[in-house]
């Protein structure tokens, strides 16, 4: 752009201090005061020759200035947030970029005009809460970069939906051209409040509000269908008051990590679905482990169990112990045998179900227990129950508990003969993928003496047994016999320990081994904690990534974790191993709400800042947020749906919209290259000029 020579006035550059130049300019006056009071001739000459002097000793100067003019800048906020990604509102934007462009376009061909586009997305901070839009803060950026006296003004395409600090003003007018449609209505359902722990089987409360924004055809007081899904499953489903906050109970029923998803039913003709649902996650554990202890013949690991179970604060232990076999004394009925009357149909039959755990320690069939009673403990572990069973050379026998109305429920069948002598046990190769079993080995490296298993002692009996098909063997003798066998029945679950010499690791033989952590990890296995799951697909969010583990005890993981994000945009990320039977991937998501997350087989949610995203507060389009600031700027508010609005060029001072356009200030800003100073008049031609008034004022005064 070509520079232009400008004239811009005088600058002065006095000879004397300013003091000395206004004590001469006051006796100047003085002079000419005097003169005039006393009628004398040649007073206006005396006059001008002291301005003469004056205007020598305060150096003036015509200053001469190159200046470069500078394009006016015009500014197009565009808002590509999440709310302005539903309905028709891209299609809408996309237009009003172009017609913004088109006009700057054809504007510069008259005189200079730059535009400056700004994409405006969702903030999140550093935590990963979202934080909205901030268009203000386009506009503060605008200023930020731009000389003042440059900006045309600002033309910003939006919702009209801003969560910053709103701007107090704008050097020039900003116009809001509004992508949403009159008349629009959408529901939202606020989640107010939600637990981040509870106990398994007690209700939680989950407070909510459901209302319905905009020009919703709804009516007031209506009621509406809320779902409460835990770990995708439905739990409540429960009718709730439009715009009334109201509490809905719900409870988890296994403990470890849970998805809580609420959701509302949709309202047809919504803008977006995305606010008529929310998730959270909590941890879910028991208040205390109610285990039944259920011990056969005495024999020596018998106590080491009680100790174990009573050394924890957070079970409480019902110990149903045969303390004389019935073979010593025939005549005697079962209960004669006890010490005091034990309530067994009251725990058999009426209070099972409280039971978290059910262990069987070496017992036999010999008409101790009522049939019936053992066929409601088969029933337990069917409807969802745990049973651990340790076998000892009863369940070889006639006495088996496999010949039982449990026996169906077992997870390996007894084939008679027992296996006496010391060995080593180690873990299958299932066993060292699966998390009940893959670190056990830890504290206790291989040996010389193991050859290669584990270094804790040795046990020294198994009881030979077959595994069922679907039953999973976890340990093994060095000869391949199973020793411990998981398998899942019904809902419920089952463990067989075919060793009754398991508490000698207790006791410290050859060093000990893990009984307590095996025992720890095998009960809440059985318990369905999801920590101990071997087949399991677990995401965790930190700020916009979410971190996806598989578990698997198969050889092979997936190949990639799948993310759908709330507006269905598929994202993919490979799974990469992470030690035995676990593999994890890694995905950033661009938006804010509940992701679905997917191996192809399993599939569980994250909630990345929330369930509803703060740009669904209210995703029906407004001008009230921008309102004073487009006043104050003598801005428009135009909808787009309704037709595009010309815009054109506006002289500074005038209107700068009107009906169906909007003015974009025309600006004269420039940029100072070069300037010079030539003094005016010289000094000496000063002087001259005054000495030569003096001399006419001497001479009209001789006359």
């Amino acid at each position: 752009m070509d520079a232009e020579l400008t004239w811009t006035g005088a600058r002065f550059a006095p000879l004397v201090p300013l003091w000395a130049l206004g004590l001469l300019a006051a006796l100047v006056l003085a002079l000419l005061a005097l003169g005039l009071w006393r009628r004398a001739p040649g007073v206006w000459l005396r006059f001008a020759a002291g301005l003469a002097v004056l205007t020598a000793l305060a150096g003036p100067s015509l200053v001469k200035e190159l200046r470069e003019p500078r394009a006016s800048v015009a500014a197009l906020i565009l808002d590509e947030t999440a709310s302005d990604g539903v309905d028709e509102r891209p299609e809408r934007l996309a237009a009003a970029e172009a017609a913004m462009r088109a006009a700057v376009e054809r504007m510069n061909l008259e005189r200079p005009m730059e535009l400056k586009v700004i994409r405006v997305s969702s903030a999140m901070n550093a935590a990963g809460h979202d934080l909205g839009s901030p268009i203000f803060g386009a506009l503060n950026e605008i200023l930020a970069e731009t000389d003042p006296e440059r900006i045309a003004g600002a033309v910003v395409v939006s919702d009209g939906r801003a969560h910053d600090a709103a701007l107090a003003g704008f050097p020039a007018p900003v116009h809001l051209l509004s992508t949403g449609r009159a008349g629009e209505y959408d529901r939202r359902l606020l989640l107010e409040s939600a637990p981040s722990f509870a106990v398994v089987r007690e209700n939680i409360p989950i407070r909510i509000r459901v209302e319905d924004q905009g020009a919703a055809p709804t009516r007031p007081g209506q009621s509406v269908v809320v779902n409460v899904r835990v770990n995708g499953e439905i739990a409540v489903q429960q009718s709730v008051t439009l715009g009334v906050s109201e509490t809905i109970m719900a409870t988890v029923n296994a403990p470890g990590l849970a998805a809580v998803e609420v959701s509302v039913e949709p309202l047809a003709g919504q803008l977006t679905g995305r606010n008529d649902r929310a998730a959270f996650t909590l941890r879910a554990a028991r208040e205390r482990l109610r285990v039944l202890l259920v011990s056969g013949a005495p024999h020596a690991g018998q106590r080491a169990w009680r100790n174990l179970l009573k050394a924890d604060p957070a079970v409480d232990l019902v110990h149903f112990t045969i303390l004389r076999p019935i073979e010593k004394d025939p005549g005697a009925g079962s209960d004669e045998l006890s010490l005091i009357p034990f309530p067994t149909r009251e725990l058999f039959m009426e209070k099972l179900d409280d039971f978290d755990l059910v262990i069987f320690d070496r017992y036999a069939e010999r008409d101790i227990l009522d049939p019936t009673y053992i066929m409601n403990v088969a029933r337990y572990i069917r409807a969802g129950g745990a049973a651990l069973i340790t076998a000892g050379p009863e369940f070889a026998g006639v006495d088996s508990l496999e010949r039982s109305p449990l026996g169906a429920t077992l997870p390996a069948r007894p084939t008679g003969r027992l296996l006496e002598g010391a060995f080593r046990p180690r873990l299958t190769v299932l066993g060292g993928r699966h998390p009940v079993t893959s670190d056990l080995a830890r504290a206790w490296p291989p040996s010389e003496e193991s050859a290669g298993a584990p270094g804790w002692g040795s046990w020294l009996r198994i009881v030979e047994v077959e595994p069922r098909e679907e039953a999973t063997a976890l340990m093994e003798s060095p000869e391949g016999e199973p020793l411990l066998i998981l398998d899942r029945v019904g809902r419920g679950r089952v463990a067989l320990l075919s060793s009754d010499t398991i508490w000698l690791w207790a006791r410290g033989f050859e060093g000990g081994g893990p009984q307590a952590e095996l025992f720890r990890r095998l009960a809440h296995w059985l318990m369905k904690e999801p920590e101990l799951e071997e087949d399991a697909l677990i995401a965790e969010v930190v700020g916009a990534r979410i971190g996806v583990t598989r578990r698997s005890l198969a050889e092979e993981g997936p190949e990639r974790a799948r993310v759908v994000t709330p507006s269905g945009v598929e994202l993919l990320a490979p799974f990469e191993a992470a030690g035995p039977g676990l593999w994890r991937a890694e995905v950033e998501t661009p938006e804010l709400g509940v992701h679905v997350v997917t191996d192809g087989e399993w599939r569980t949610l994250a909630a990345v800042g929330g369930a509803s995203p703060r740009e669904f507060e209210n995703a029906v389009s407004t001008d009230e947020i921008f309102r004073p600031l487009l006043d104050a700027t003598g801005g428009a508010s135009l909808r787009v749906a309704e037709g595009l609005p010309d815009i054109r060029r506006a002289q500074e001072g005038r209107p700068t919209e009107g009906r169906g356009w909007i003015g974009l200030v025309e600006r004269d800003a420039s940029v100072l290259r070069a300037a010079s100073l030539t003094p005016l008049p010289p000094a000496w031609l000063a002087l001259l000029i005054a000495a030569g008034l003096l001399l006419a004022a001497w001479r009209r005064e001789g006359r």
